[in-house]
């Protein structure tokens, strides 16, 4: 297998299929809003789907959904699958794809669903 732990160092193909999949993922679709907020909370610390629903104000179950899909895509990772309040983390995949994260949130963040946490 390549080197998908950092996306600049991966080659041109997987570092565009990638693009494209944090693209549909995050930008083209519409719960991307709620996915890039879970990365960027993921990001600074490790949560579990309880936890992100109460910092991000969203509903479990959506929470639950939205880390289905960026699990089945190789984005995050929990500790123990399948149990009760395990804890999630990027994948190595993911932190590589940081910078691509960055680009994609400053299109696309202005709708920023926790802003009315820290009003």
């Amino acid at each position: 297998m390549a080197n998908v732990g950092n996306a600049r160092s991966s080659s041109p193909y997987e570092e565009k299929h990638l693009r494209r999949l944090l693209w549909y993922l995050l930008g083209g679709t519409r719960g991307g809003p709620n996915r890039a907020e879970i990365i960027k909370t993921l990001q600074n610390r490790p949560c579990n789907a309880n936890q992100l629903a109460e910092i991000l104000r969203v509903d479990y179950k959506t929470v639950q959904h939205h880390i289905r899909i960026l699990e089945e895509n190789g984005l995050v990772s929990p500790t123990n699958k399948g149990s009760y309040g395990a804890v999630l983390f990027l994948t190595a995949k993911m932190e590589g794809a940081l910078p691509i994260l960055d680009e994609i949130w400053s299109r696309i963040g202005t709708r920023k669903i926790s802003a009315s946490a820290k009003e």
